[in-house]
């Protein structure tokens, strides 16, 4: 990206009074393909309540042994001011006030490790996690310039896109032990979200691939005109990373956006590749992400989609595989998207 920055270091800058979200989050998918845990720690800042960012701490629990949706979500929010997001790299941490007076630490994820605990109502989610894999980011966008300026709207980036958990996590009393749950982590910022986006993610799959595939489409705004729909994917196969966002890849890449599904395919010299994804409605989590403009976007999120990839590399056999374990984000405005929101 030819970026002095860390991809994990934060870019909101509190002195200044400017609409701001920012997010990093994790996902582990267990292999079975069953479960998933999704954890996110955001930054909130309007323009129009200088002095009032927040912090937001994010957790989902995917559940659906014995075909039955036991989807846990929770959130909690907390001023800027009381949280750390490092400005070097992957830091991210907050306390809040425990019974007799105390403090528990709710948010830490930083190299390596994250724990945390986040309680809503009558619902929990404590985690306790390692996670390792190489630090060798997926860069979607094709400019460094698009990183800093102000186009596109949204920033996107995949600092570590193939890692491997471990540890132990706590839904509502129940307790999972994780080995070798396969995941990410990622890192996401700008001035609001798209007004249409899909985003996918996938490294467990049914048979044995050394493959991790990771695609993004979205509609943006610029003034009063909305762009047509971009495509742009990343993929990593055999230790070799390939990236179609040279400006003939991403003129002949193609996207299409469903509020249940997603597809895309995209070709260049080295490779091509095709993917579609697609989850039931009970597979689902309804997310409130507000804009600090003000509309609504409603992110429509699983871990627990239906993923079938093509992929060739020049010279090599097509690969083709199937995952039941891939996540799939849908960010619309379209209120009557028919999921259950849940925070």
């Amino acid at each position: 990206m030819n970026e002095p920055r860390d991809p994990n270091a934060v870019r909101f800058d509190p002195v200044a009074v400017r609409d701001h979200v920012e997010s990093y989050f994790l996902k582990a998918n267990d292999p079975a393909g069953d479960r998933a845990l999704w954890i996110k720690a955001t930054i909130f800042a309007s323009a129009r309540e200088p002095g009032r960012a927040l912090a937001e701490g994010w957790a989902i629990a995917f559940d659906r042994r014995g075909g039955q949706s036991k989807h846990v979500a929770v959130k909690h929010v907390l001023p800027y001011a009381d949280a750390i997001f490092g400005k070097e790299g992957l830091d991210v941490a907050w306390s809040l006030p425990a019974p007799g007076g105390a403090s528990e630490e709710r948010m830490r994820i930083r190299p390596g490790e994250t724990h945390g605990r986040i309680a809503r109502r009558e619902h929990s989610i404590r985690w306790d996690l390692r996670f390792e894999g190489e630090a060798s980011p997926f860069v979607p966008f094709p400019h460094a310039s698009m990183y800093r300026g102000k186009f596109p709207r949204s920033k996107t980036l995949t600092p570590y896109p193939d890692l491997v958990f471990s540890g132990e996590v706590e839904v509502d009393g129940e307790r999972w032990d994780l080995s070798n749950w396969r995941g990410m982590q990622g890192h996401n910022w700008g001035r609001g979200h798209a007004d249409l986006y899909a985003w996918c993610h996938v490294n467990t799959w049914e048979s044995e691939a050394d493959l991790v595939v990771e695609a993004l489409s979205g509609r943006v705004r610029v003034g009063p005109v909305l762009t047509p729909l971009v495509t742009l994917v990343c993929a990593r196969f055999r230790g070799v990373t390939y990236t179609w966002n040279a400006p003939l890849e991403i003129a002949r890449a193609h996207g299409d956006v469903g509020l249940r599904r997603y597809s895309f395919s995209a070709e260049g010299r080295a490779a091509r590749i095709e993917g579609s994804f697609e989850a039931d409605t009970d597979d689902m989590v309804g997310l409130y992400y507000p804009n600090p403009d003000g509309p609504m976007t409603y992110c429509l999120n699983t871990k627990l989609s239906r993923a079938h990839v093509r992929f060739e590399a020049s010279g090599r056999p097509p690969v083709v595989v199937k995952s039941r374990a891939a996540a799939l984000e849908i960010g619309t405005r379209d209120a009557d998207h028919g999921v259950r929101m849940h925070v």
